[in-house]
């Protein structure tokens, strides 16, 4: 885990931290929390693709390897977040990124649909449980961003993936959400009485030119 960068902006923590590593986690929660007090807003954003692979192909190693990522890290990291809000009373926000996958099957995608369904139906379990203390939980699908995610895509056999040409024609189209559109989003919800909304589990729309 490397050392905090505060180097000429006092406002910023800025570090690189494994979210599989419990220990480091928790750490750098702790930095931030020494530096700016109580977290009003986290965000589980950290996940992988890969294994794309029809299930009778992907290899045990590389799915418990997925899996440990995309749903044991958002675990870590919500814990993690239930337990320092708990320790100033209560409140906050917190966001898990899920994604269409969650409630759609794609051949090839398997390890990626049962992790982003797992950190559905874990953030719900998240959202009851912590409800009376005031600790608000959703699981944010952002809809499609132009990342290195989805040049792996789209570099992906038929045979691999059958559904690649729906990505290389949103990539002709630029049928895109761009990432500052997710950003604003994503604090809308935390911080905007006006675009608070109830359910855990919520697909943004798609941006608008």
């Amino acid at each position: 885990m490397g050392e905090p960068v505060l180097a000429d902006r006092p406002q910023v923590v800025a570090q690189r931290v494994d979210m599989i590593d419990e220990a480091g986690v928790e750490a750098f929660a702790k930095q931030v929390e020494e530096r700016f007090g109580a977290i009003d807003l986290w965000i589980n954003n950290a996940g992988i693709l890969s294994p794309i692979a029809k299930l009778r192909d992907v290899d045990v190693a590389d799915f418990r390897a997925h899996i440990d990522i995309n749903l044991t890290g958002v675990f870590i990291g919500t814990r993690t977040y239930i337990r320092h809000r708990r320790a100033h009373g209560g409140g906050g926000v917190l966001i898990n990124i899920s994604s269409g996958a969650a409630w759609n099957a794609y051949a090839g995608w398997g390890a990626y649909c049962a992790g982003k369904a797992g950190v559905a139906l874990l953030s719900e379990v998240a959202a009851v449980e912590e409800a009376e203390s005031g600790l608000r939980v959703h699981a944010v699908a952002p809809g499609v961003v132009d990342t290195d995610m989805q040049a792996m895509i789209r570099d992906c056999s038929p045979d691999r993936f059958p559904d690649v040409q729906q990505f290389l024609d949103m990539k002709r189209d630029g049928a895109f959400n761009s990432g500052e559109y997710v950003g604003r989003e994503l604090l809308a919800i935390a911080f905007d009485p006006e675009c608070r909304i109830t359910e855990v589990n919520h697909r943004l729309e798609y941006e608008q030119d």
